[in-house]
């Protein structure tokens, strides 16, 4: 076991931030925890129980707001006589924070998506002295709006209940608060006079709303029923009183101008523009209807729908809306474009005087041959100084606040984005996000209020969301080598060389991707379409992931009973295999085009017949690769049969076609077990068998005829009512032994 508190206050001190000046902008001053400091008080002692049981009794914990002679939170922990720790804080979230800091640097323990280590010392390491730690940021802003359709869609409370707690304990004191959102916009709608089809046509089913808010599509994977309403709108209360509790100032969502075609029924006069098709959809899903909002029916619309946020939800005076987002304006002109936002801000202070608007920057990179510096200073500036907070969306690797003057002069927050999609697979910026946020706050005149996470999809790479948010309570940036070794401490409980070595070189490989303007999809040919031109790239040396999973294998006999270890292990071998995936691709593409038949019967026969199938065994081993697991959820908050499978059908197609057609196929891949024995792996068989054909024949390969066959696969997985497990199935370690002894050798020849 390692020395408990053995990196102690010398590791702390680096944690501990002075504190910076008064607000910059005293417009955000009203900003501030609803919950008094005994309702906080009582909510991290809840969430203590939660997490530690009755061992929890020996954390003492105490919100007094006075604490922060600003507004930046602050903790302060010191030990007492019997043993037990006393942390008191200027919010709850604070509190939680400081706290996890103690668990994590001095009980050697870990909370994360992919399980807990919380094999707590007994008694509680001793604290000397006052432990301080502090952050220079306002907010620690958390979510993306697509996280709500590529993660928590299918969620019910107790799954809610402990993503917040995770919040807290990670210092998040503004996370997005979108669930239950149509609830009121049906009503709105029906008091402007709309009848039930026109609704039903305008939402879409619960895995695309995220993107039926933002105006993008409408009606795909609908209608919209009843119950699910009544459920999430049920669910929001709770968790914006769970959240409220911890002190955090939830984000709730106000209106864009994105309507149902309804209105121009009721409003036949009303200004409305029909933007054009979004990705690869044509008009029967997308060409979504905006209202201009400089028309005077969008302050009424707008009013309405806040109107109705702020009664049934209450207000914490943040809300965000995109106009644009992925959608091109129709004119560049820059009077136009501060009108736009003049006129979206002035409908929500016609309900909440005290508004911010917060937007994500996205558009500004997304389109960014519309937005020149006169297009985003127009659109920014329409809103007063200090009353809008914008998103630096993806600041680790597409910075906007450095070239339009720290968005002139807007305050900002600058954000990880890390995953699109939700998508599986190794990946990391980690120099990136060890500096950028430290050299944001330097910038010239930097308006910067906060820092962020905004993945659009979440439970992958919990390391990377670790590191992300303690950087937020750090006055300089970490050494990442020592950084890591003390991950892999905490997340496995024991002190061992080869573990700290594997988590060294995962973070100097895999989890640092210096390649300029790079986008983590999973680009690997395992989980995209097979054709004879696939992306290989890769922004590692494989060698260095290889010789990690050796590593971890070593290690492996003794801490397979640690859930965080199983993981790990897992997901390692995993990310090998699908590095081994490209290598036979290459061989398999290379035979068919020269013209060996063995060569390829070969390369294609190890692919399909036992590499896939081994990798849907190891996935299909741990509770957190199981598509089965996804699909339950969904069907679960089902009334009826008839219910079950449209929220089934949402659940799969989101995964593979993402769309009718394959609009946006494989942009929410997963390496789930289940998903890899019946979508990845019988495409890759009949790309396999279509190749040989052709070389048998002696006809050329052509890929529109295999895209039009290969689709009846993927479509035939999203309709096959196959009931996959919810359970994992299989020895974890045996199958991964297995694998190593086959494809090891293999991977030190080939990557």
């Amino acid at each position: 076991m390692p020395p408990r508190g053995g990196y102690c206050l010398l590791l702390l001190v680096a944690l501990c931030v002075f504190v910076s000046g008064h607000s910059k902008f005293p417009t955000l001053d009203h900003i501030k925890p609803r919950a008094s400091d005994k309702e906080q008080s009582k909510a991290v002692v809840e969430l203590l129980r939660r997490l530690l049981g009755n061992r929890s009794a020996e954390l003492m914990v105490s919100v007094n707001r006075s604490l922060s002679n600003d507004t930046l939170d602050v903790c302060e922990l010191r030990s007492t006589k019997n043993n037990k720790v006393v942390a008191t804080g200027s919010s709850g979230v604070a509190v939680a924070s400081g706290i996890y800091n103690y668990l994590k640097y001095f009980c050697n323990c870990h909370v994360s998506w992919s399980g807990d280590q919380l094999d707590l010392p007994s008694p509680l390491p001793k604290l000397t002295g006052v432990l301080r730690i502090n952050t220079p940021h306002r907010f620690r802003y958390y979510q993306n709006v697509c996280t709500f359709s590529y993660s928590s869609v299918w969620w019910d409370w107790p799954r809610w209940e402990r993503e917040i707690d995770w919040m807290a304990l990670n210092g998040i004191n503004l996370p997005l608060a979108f669930t239950g959102q149509e609830a009121l916009w049906q009503e709105v709608y029906r008091a402007l006079g709309l009848n039930q089809s026109e609704i039903e046509e305008f939402f879409s089913g619960p895995a695309f709303l995220a993107w039926n808010r933002m105006a993008n599509m409408f009606e795909f994977g609908g209608p919209l029923p009843q119950s699910w309403h009544v459920n999430q709108l049920l669910l929001q209360v709770k968790i914006l009183e769970r959240m409220r509790s911890f002190g955090m100032v939830p984000v709730l969502p106000a209106f864009s101008g994105n309507i149902p075609k309804g209105i121009l029924r009721l409003y036949p006069e009303a200004n409305v523009t029909r933007l054009g098709p979004w990705a690869q959809f044509n008009c029967s899903f997308s060409c979504a209807y905006i209202l201009d909002p400089r028309d005077k029916l969008f302050l009424r619309i707008g009013s309405l729908y806040l109107s109705q946020v702020v009664k049934q939800f209450g207000t914490d005076h943040i809300y965000n809306t995109d106009t644009f987002n992925e959608m091109t304006p129709p004119s560049s002109d820059p009077v136009y474009l501060s009108a736009i936002s003049r006129s979206v801000f002035a409908s929500m202070t016609a309900v909440d005087p005290q508004a911010i608007w917060l937007m994500q920057g996205w558009l500004f990179f997304s389109d960014s041959a519309f937005w020149k510096p006169p297009q985003i200073q127009a659109l920014l500036r329409g809103v007063p100084l200090g009353r809008m907070i914008v998103l630096d969306l993806f600041a680790e690797t597409e910075p906007i606040f450095s070239y339009t003057q720290s968005f002139y002069g807007q305050p900002f927050i600058w954000c990880m984005l890390h995953n699109f999609g939700g998508n599986s697979g190794f990946f990391g910026t980690v120099e990136s996000i060890n500096s950028g946020p430290f050299k944001a706050l330097q910038f010239p005149n930097s308006t910067m209020v906060g820092i962020g996470m905004t993945p659009e999809g979440i439970e992958q790479n919990p390391a990377m969301y670790e590191l992300m948010s303690e950087l937020a309570w750090r006055k300089e940036p970490v050494n990442l080598a020592k950084w890591a070794s003390l991950y892999a401490v905490r997340r496995y409980g024991r002190m061992q060389d080869n573990l700290t070595a594997a988590w060294r070189l995962l973070f100097s490989s895999v989890y640092n991707c210096t390649v300029p303007h790079y986008r983590n999809h999973n680009h690997s040919p395992l989980v995209r379409r097979p054709s004879l031109r696939m992306n290989t790239g890769r922004w590692y040396d494989p060698q260095d992931l290889c010789k990690a999973w050796k590593l971890l294998m070593d290690a492996a006999p003794s801490l397979m009973s640690k859930e965080t270890f199983r993981y790990d292990l897992v997901d390692v071998t995993r990310q090998v295999l699908q590095d081994l995936t490209t290598s036979f691709y290459q061989d398999i593409a290379d035979a068919f085009v020269n013209q060996k038949l063995p060569e390829l019967l070969t390369a294609g026969g190890v692919l399909v017949y036992d590499l896939l199938p081994e990798l849907d065994r190891l996935l299909s081993s741990d509770r957190n690769f199981l598509l089965g697991t996804w699909l339950e959820r969904a069907r679960s908050l089902a009334l009826d049969e008839k219910e079950a499978q449209l929220y089934d059908m949402n659940a799969r197609n989101q995964l593979t076609l993402w769309g009718p057609s394959g609009e946006i196929l494989d942009y929410a891949s997963k390496e789930w077990g289940g998903l890899m024995e019946d979508y990845y792996t019988q495409r890759w068989g009949l790309f396999v068998q279509t190749l040989v054909e052709c070389l048998d024949s002696g006809r050329p390969f052509k890929q529109d005829t295999f895209n039009q066959a290969v689709f009846q696969v993927e479509k035939g997985f999203i309709y096959n009512g196959r009931k996959y497990p919810t359970k994992p199935k299989g020895d974890t370690y045996e199958i991964a032994y297995r694998i190593f002894l086959k494809y090891y050798p293999q991977a030190l020849k080939r990557l």
